[in-house]
């Protein structure tokens, strides 16, 4: 019984994981409206983990309270706000010195193979 009760525990624990960018960076627990977030701020650069349940189907939604507690937590101005509406990262503008490098967008071509009622396969490529 016990080890069925660890798959569940598990997956929750990954909810506010942060990438690996920022991993080792303990988050600020930050709300900001009607939204939770965990800050992880590394130089220049932070991520916004969105951990309430409220409905939010585009980043749009969530974006103003993720950049206003991004601001508060780092103390910066958001320059660049991307990400969903469950995971954000921002540049920031912290006045003098060089911004931060832009990073080359990340996009995937995948293909399904072996798809059924009970789920299939997706192998995605870089491009």
């Amino acid at each position: 019984m016990r080890p069925l009760l660890l798959i569940p525990l598990s997956a929750l624990a990954a909810c506010d994981t942060a990438s690996p960018e920022f991993s080792g960076v303990a988050p600020v627990r930050i709300e900001a409206g009607a939204s939770v977030f965990d800050i992880r701020v590394e130089g220049r650069r932070a991520e916004a983990v969105r951990l309430n349940a409220q409905p939010a189907f585009r980043l749009s939604s969530v974006g103003v309270p993720a950049v206003l507690a991004i601001e508060a937590v780092s103390g910066c101005r958001v320059d660049r706000l991307t990400g969903d509406q469950a995971m954000m990262r921002a540049t920031l503008d912290c006045g003098s010195g060089a911004p931060a490098p832009r990073r080359p967008e990340t996009y995937l071509e995948c293909d399904a193979f072996e798809l059924d009622a009970a789920g299939g396969e997706l192998i995605c490529y870089p491009f």
